[in-house]
């Protein structure tokens, strides 16, 4: 038998469950994949850009007195590639809504990026990949 593996969910320190949903969803039309709170009052919220795909974000909420980290998990690297098949609309889209750009698009053959940040700065890269599978 062959091991096959993929990625499940990148976990995402967050100040508000909420805040952090609604800024996915506005701005990278992201889907609820699980929502619900235990009995102990811990909040589970998962997200997903696509429900046939089991990859997603997990946001977890940052419990500690440590606030520094929420934003600064990777020490200002990148957080996470988002690749998308509407590079240019999506730029747009998150100008409109008032996103933080880092990079503007660059443009090659086999791609086009650029580089923003989410409601707590956490650096995303967004690729369009041209003839290639992701």
């Amino acid at each position: 038998m062959e091991i096959k593996n993929h990625i499940g969910r990148l976990i995402i320190l967050v100040n508000d469950f909420n805040d952090a949903l609604n800024f996915y969803q506005n701005n990278f039309n992201a889907k609820v994949l699980v929502d619900y709170t235990v009995a102990e009052g811990q909040r589970f919220l998962h997200i997903g850009f696509d429900t046939a795909d089991a990859i997603g974000i997990w946001f977890l909420k940052n419990e500690s007195n440590n606030h520094q980290r929420v934003g600064n998990q990777t020490a200002g690297e990148p957080t996470f590639v988002m690749y998308t098949n509407a590079l240019d609309a999506l730029y747009q889209k998150l100008l409109t809504n008032g996103v933080k750009i880092k990079l503007q698009p660059v443009y090659a053959d086999a791609y086009s990026f650029f580089h923003c940040y989410d409601l707590y700065g956490n650096e995303i890269i967004v690729t369009e990949l041209k003839n290639t599978v992701s």
